[in-house]
């Protein structure tokens, strides 16, 4: 979805790729210092969403500043377009030579807040761009109560399963709660072989997501409303001794969920491998290419008693105010988030919406079936603590640290990742 410079949520979702050279007559390439004519030029750097030229962003980016430009022909915009690997060096790159961008479109910014660079969202936003963002991501992007990030692009979580192992196994439905998933669990063990009952990633590649998808079902969390790490919280204590117990100890999933990672159990249950696990929409194209008969559920939770919560994740956009283009940028945004903007690139990438307007025509046009699910959870979507200048770093612990959580001793693993996480929070805080 690995490691980058900056946590990046939705990577999962594209493969990564080199930077595409690509120089359009719109100005989708690299930028310098020049002013590239016109009464304003505005530099965008953004991420290649795509893995060949084919399918690569530049043709969006190319089609909107078209459009942009035709209606504002005193405001320019060139856009810098950057492989995930490569994007937040190529923008700490820019900010050092002096050649600090407009607007930056990538998978956090929280670090750029903490450093006083950014306009708050509502300096750059209308009236009705801003009323037309679906709240739950509004308000993940602000720090300490003002909104900065500013939503691009979105991706939930929900629970797969494979229909032939189920009907195989005599499973009429996908389970709810997790007694119900571990007894499914158990009786495909029993009854079909050679099939890992669920896939349960939790190895360095995005263990940060599976981990708070099962904290969340079992009423806890990563962090709390304040913003504090509740890695060791009680609720995370008993659900990590849940999954040691009734999963990983009973060889219900991988032998070592610390050393396996989400492509691995993705691609293990598009090779009809793994019966159950939790997936973001790219997985529909990997099972639908490998005619794997899926169905998509609710994730379960511990039982009735934990409030239903969905995992959500983003991608950002931030404006910078160096150049003082407020303005303009403005101008630009009110554009890009147009209902067919949005939906052009959601589309194109089998992605989620992030604006109220698109989400209505996504659920209703009739086109989007598969996305149900998906599209049902974004309102009440929860999401990692962006906000929080530290989270880079405390996420990159997760990655390393939390699939000892299902070892032997896990109380001890989740009391170290809580120390560590809050020494990453202090030094980010002075």
């Amino acid at each position: 979805m690995n490691t980058l410079t900056r946590t990046n949520p939705l990577r999962a979702c594209r493969a990564l790729l080199p930077a595409l050279a690509l120089v359009l007559a719109t100005g989708c390439g690299t930028f310098d210092g020049g002013d590239g004519g016109g009464d304003v030029t505005l530099r965008l750097v953004a991420a290649d969403y795509g893995d060949s030229e084919a399918n690569s962003t530049s043709r969006f980016w190319d089609e909107v500043v078209r459009g942009f430009e035709a209606a504002n022909p005193g405001i320019k915009v060139q856009v810098d377009l950057q492989s995930w690997n490569d994007i937040d060096k190529r923008v700490a790159s820019l900010i050092a030579e002096g050649h600090v961008p407009d607007l930056v479109q990538t998978g956090g910014f929280a670090d750029q807040v903490a450093a006083g660079r950014l306009y708050p969202a509502t300096d750059v936003l209308s009236i009705d761009t801003q009323a037309g963002m679906i709240d739950a991501f509004a308000r993940a992007g602000q720090v300490l109560g003002s909104q900065y990030g500013i939503p691009f692009v979105a991706s939930t979580r929900v629970f797969f399963y494979n229909k032939a192992i189920f009907a195989k196994a005599g499973i009429t439905a996908p389970p709810t709660t997790w007694d119900e998933l571990r007894r499914d669990a158990e009786q495909i063990k029993a009854k079909v072989p050679g099939v890992i009952p669920y896939g349960l990633p939790l190895g360095p590649e995005e263990a940060q997501a599976e981990s708070m998808i099962w904290a969340m079902g079992g009423g806890g969390g990563l962090a709390d409303n304040a913003g504090n790490y509740t890695f060791d919280s009680p609720q995370n204590r008993a659900t990590f001794a849940w999954l040691r117990g009734n999963l990983v100890d009973k060889h219900l999933t991988y032998a070592d969920p610390a050393a396996t990672d989400r492509k691995t159990a993705f691609n293990d249950f598009a090779s009809g491998k793994v019966a159950m696990l939790n997936g973001h929409p790219g997985l529909i194209a990997k099972a639908v290419g490998a005619k794997i008969d899926y169905g998509t559920a609710a994730i379960p939770r511990k039982d009735a008693s934990v409030k239903p919560a969905t995992f959500g994740v983003a991608d950002w956009m931030m404006a910078f105010k160096a150049n003082g283009h407020r303005a303009e940028i403005k101008k630009f945004l009110g554009h890009l988030y147009q209902k067919d903007n949005q939906l052009s690139f959601d589309e194109q990438y089998n992605l989620l919406p992030v604006t109220q307007e698109t989400r209505a025509d996504m659920t209703g046009s009739g086109r989007h079936r598969d996305l149900t699910e998906f599209l049902n959870a974004l309102p009440t979507a929860n999401f990692y603590p962006y906000g929080d200048p530290s989270w880079d770093k405390v996420s990159g612990l997760v990655k390393q640290q939390i699939g000892a959580a299902v070892k032997r001793d896990g109380d001890d693993a989740l009391a170290e990742l809580q120390a560590a996480a809050a020494a990453e929070a202090g030094r980010a805080r002075r």
